[in-house]
């Protein structure tokens, strides 16, 4: 009953991850993109602000350790990460977005090896990131002839994106500091909010009041707010303690098939064959890179079958 209750909330927040690139790409034709980022985490990190004053006692940064944690949560998970992707989600597809942020675990990879040598990748590892470079060079085409087309330069933003996240996940784990993760998240997303609402005035983003009343503006807010990143979050903290950070990190390549479904059926996005060809290459670099954890973890569900 476990294993089928596992699957069952990890095919839900997969399904909740990969749909947000499609609110995004919706809410966009109405919200300027890094307010849009902004609002949403206003919402967001409120209501998990509130869950972590009710889930840990530990509900507030203390030590200079733990505050550089919220704060390098702040600046690179949140604020960088959402301000590219949303900038970047204004010219290209929401599968193309999602598929470029799968790629994420390997940077992560990629970045360990660079920042903390006992890390380091073995030669197999390294190949898989550049596989899953190479997957984003295929999912791109570059044009040496322009490198500045709308569609290169959005997708480029949507690859800052992921490479900020990587980063920002490898130091936030690497910090001497013992908060809990419901309250990283809270005050990582409260002050991530305000350095993107200080971006966008600094941008000087306009907002146009039809964007308040905008059926589908309003509706992808919520569902990204809400669905997305409370709900989300909730349940990914809960498969986190469950089924560990290995099997977790699996949602970045169930989501993207969401995503793709999702965007045909809303946007009538269509997915071509150049971004799928990527898609492969971005798995089989997580393959490779994170083979030997994969191999453990399939050992460890084997035998807590057997003992079942």
């Amino acid at each position: 009953m476990t294993r089928y209750r596992n699957l069952a909330l990890f095919l839900t927040l997969a399904t909740l991850w990969g749909s947000a690139f499609v609110a995004i790409s919706a809410g966009l034709s109405h919200i300027p993109p890094v307010l849009f980022a902004a609002l949403r985490y206003d919402i967001a990190g409120v209501l998990m602000f509130g869950y972590a004053v009710y889930a840990v006692d530990h509900w507030r940064p203390r030590g200079q350790a733990e505050w550089t944690q919220v704060a390098v949560g702040a600046v690179l998970l949140i604020a960088a990460y959402h301000a590219f992707l949303f900038v970047g989600q204004q010219h290209t597809t929401a599968a193309a977005a999602a598929i470029l942020v799968s790629l994420s675990p390997v940077l992560s990879s990629g970045f360990a090896r660079l920042l903390v040598p006992s890390d380091a990748l073995s030669p197999v590892g390294v190949v898989g990131v550049f596989v899953g470079l190479l997957g984003v060079a295929v999912i791109v085409q570059p044009d040496p002839s322009n490198l500045l087309t709308t569609d290169a330069v959005a997708k480029g933003f949507v690859f800052c994106a992921t490479a900020a996240f990587a980063l920002g996940s490898v130091l936030t784990r690497r910090l001497d500091a013992s908060l809990p993760i419901e309250t990283m998240e809270a005050w990582s997303m409260l002050g991530g909010a305000l350095v993107m609402h200080l971006v966008s005035l600094a941008l000087g983003e306009p907002l146009e009041p039809a964007a308040w009343t905008a059926p589908e503006a309003i509706g992808a807010l919520a569902y990204l707010s809400l669905g997305a990143s409370a709900v989300g979050f909730l349940i990914y903290f809960d498969l986190l303690d469950r089924l560990g950070a290995v099997e977790i990190n699996m949602v970045s390549y169930v989501a993207p098939v969401v995503t793709a479904v999702v965007g045909w059926l809303y946007l009538r996005e269509t997915v071509d064959t150049a971004t799928l060809a990527g898609f492969g290459l971005i798995a089989v670099g997580f393959l490779l890179v994170k083979r030997r954890a994969i191999r453990q973890e399939f050992g460890h569900v084997r035998s807590r079958s057997s003992s079942d």
